[in-house]
Parts: structure tokens; sequence; C-alpha cells
């Protein structure tokens, strides 16, 4: 398994890229700005987009993994690369979830807490509803870690 830095052309992951965030123009408003990570185990299997939001904050703006690779352990490793990459240079380490039985326990798994809510986010932002486990998402829910 190796995971590399994308420096060009990293819209050629839209396809990944959709499956964490569904609407091109909202992963648009932070790809070029963020810098892009891809796992490779034989084959792309997932990619992890970071921005820094301050000089202390880095934030994981997309993390995603092909369905057929899930429940395997590739998104957990991005982030114990980001953690690894990352301490040192930012105090916090954040992400952003729709608040969703899916994700929000995966989280807290990997050490993160909940720090604050966005109300509406989904609404306001998205040009159609977001549908996870049945549920309409609504609110952005943020959770932190310490670097």
């Amino acid at each position: 398994m190796r995971i590399y830095k994308v420096l060009k052309d990293k819209k050629r992951y839209l396809d990944l890229l959709l499956l964490a965030d569904e609407q091109e123009d909202m992963i648009d408003r932070y790809l070029e700005r963020g810098a892009m990570y891809v796992l490779d185990d034989n084959g792309i299997k997932a990619e992890c987009v970071v921005t820094s939001e301050s000089d202390d904050i880095l934030e994981i703006k997309n993390i995603a993994v092909f369905p057929e690779y899930q429940g395997v352990g590739y998104r957990r490793a991005l982030i114990e690369f980001i953690i690894r990459e990352y301490n040192g240079s930012y105090s916090v380490l954040q992400v952003g979830t729709g608040d969703s039985p899916l994700t929000i326990p995966f989280y807290e798994k990997c050490g993160f807490v909940k720090s604050h809510t966005i109300k509406n986010f989904f609404i306001d932002n998205y040009d159609h509803p977001i549908i996870e486990c049945g549920v309409q998402l609504t609110d952005m829910v943020y959770l932190q870690m310490k670097l």
C-alpha cells in the first residue's frame, strides 16, 4: 500500500471525489486549494483532500473509498497518514460531515470529538437533497482532534 500526493489533474479522480461530495461545484470550492492524496494498493482504492483553514486548523474536506473496497481500513489508513504528515504543522485536524449513523461513529472511533454544527448547511449549499441511510442531511457536524 502506498499513499502519495497528487500534484496536478486532481479532477481525474472525480469519480472518487463524488462518492464523498456528490455535487461537483462544491468540490470545485476546495479541490485546487487543497492537498490531495490517493491510496494505491494494487490500484487506486481511496482518496483524501485536506485544506488549511487557519494557521492551526487542517480540515479533511473529502475522503472516499471505492464501494467495493470499503470496510477494509483504507479510510482509516488515510486519516492516520494525514495525522503523521501534518503533526507539528497544525494543532487541530477537523472534518465536517452530515449527521449520519454511517460517518459520525467512524470519526469518533478514529479519535475525533464533536465540535460544532452549521445549521441547514446541506439545504443551503446543495441543489438537491442529500440522502444518507434513508434520511435527508440538513446540518453539517464538525468533529475535531488535537494533533
